[in-house]
């Protein structure tokens, strides 16, 4: 399951990639309004994607969040990883966040392990392919 972090952090890229070609950045008060987040939450979330490259923000009156990255470049794995941390079920299967699991004596012939790593690829190969286009160009109903 992924966080409210991670799915208020897609939503509000959905939102400022539908509303990218307007004039002026979109401001996070206009974003926490639109798409029903906490605005001091969504602060954080849009300060840690601009941290990641992911936006470009600026401050005061001509302010606001811009993306960096065409929104075909940005994938959903990307996003969970940025908020989430690890995309794997357990750690002993994780690419980026790898760690042998305490109890396990020999990961190598293990059943559960070797179920897991079908998981996450499915997962990966599903979520690489989910990209804020493809979710922008997508009804406009995002809860």
């Amino acid at each position: 399951m992924i966080s409210k972090r991670c799915k208020y952090a897609i939503k509000a890229l959905i939102h400022i990639s539908r509303n990218q070609d307007r004039e002026r950045p979109v401001f996070s008060t206009e974003i926490a309004e639109k798409e029903n987040i906490p605005r001091k939450f969504l602060e954080a979330i849009l300060r840690d994607l601009s941290n990641a490259q992911i936006l470009y923000s600026k401050r005061g009156k001509q302010g606001g969040y811009r993306l960096l990255k065409p929104t075909d470049q940005i994938t959903l794995v990307e996003i969970m990883r940025i908020m989430d941390g690890p995309i794997a079920l357990l750690p002993c299967v994780s690419l980026n966040y790898y760690r042998a699991c305490d109890e396990c004596v020999n990961e190598q012939n293990c059943a559960i392990r070797s179920v897991f790593l079908q998981v996450r690829d499915a997962n990966l190969a599903i979520l690489k392919e989910a990209t804020i286009a493809s979710l922008s160009s997508s009804p406009k109903n995002t809860n």
